[in-house]
């Protein structure tokens, strides 16, 4: 399958907006037109409705002749009361907590990476090979820890970039359809 985070959106740096729904800056037309030259072809596009995911979804739709079908259960995680917040005002004290344990210990109000991980793992159920996903970094992240059996730590170590497919295989799919080990630990 073919993953590709949304564009770089229109926002505050240092802004904590897992949710919030942004549109897309102007670097951003120009990632979708590359990612239009690097995503190969599909039969099939499910995206987050973020207004970042929608724009490239559609062209790829567009480009492909498919319909794109958009799922809630792709939105990025929800970061509760810490949402368009910039992330030097959240309250330490709320944030150490959640710091302490992201996998299992969720945000005031919102979601732990768990939580994330198991909606997102239920959407791509119905998906095939030639499906390309348009979403976040939390649902490429939550893929990787449990198709390619990655830990917390080492997804987090990297961010996806913007618009640029990554291919992520399903264990049902991987040689030796071995199924990866749990690495849900921080």
């Amino acid at each position: 399958m073919i993953f590709l985070r949304h564009p770089t959106p229109d926002v505050e740096t240092g802004m904590c907006y897992g949710r919030t729904d942004l549109d897309i800056a102007e670097i951003g037309h120009g990632q979708i037109e590359r990612a239009m030259e690097l995503t190969p072809r599909v039969t099939r596009i499910l995206a987050s409705p973020a207004i970042r995911c929608r724009q490239l979804a559609t062209r790829l739709a567009e480009r492909d002749g498919l319909e794109v079908q958009f799922d809630e259960r792709l939105w990025e995680m929800n970061m509760g009361e810490f949402e368009g917040m910039m992330w030097a005002d959240i309250d330490r004290r709320k944030s150490e907590v959640w710091f302490a344990d992201p996998m299992n210990h969720p945000t005031p109000g919102g979601e732990s990476f768990a939580d994330v991980q198991t909606r997102v793992l239920k959407a791509l159920e119905a998906a095939h090979m030639e499906t390309a996903i348009v979403c976040h970094a939390g649902v490429i992240r939550a893929t990787q820890m449990a198709w390619e059996g990655k830990s917390f730590r080492e997804v987090f170590d990297q961010m996806p970039p913007y618009a640029e497919p990554i291919r992520i295989t399903p264990p049902s799919h991987q040689e030796g359809n071995a199924q990866p080990q749990d690495h849900t630990a921080p």
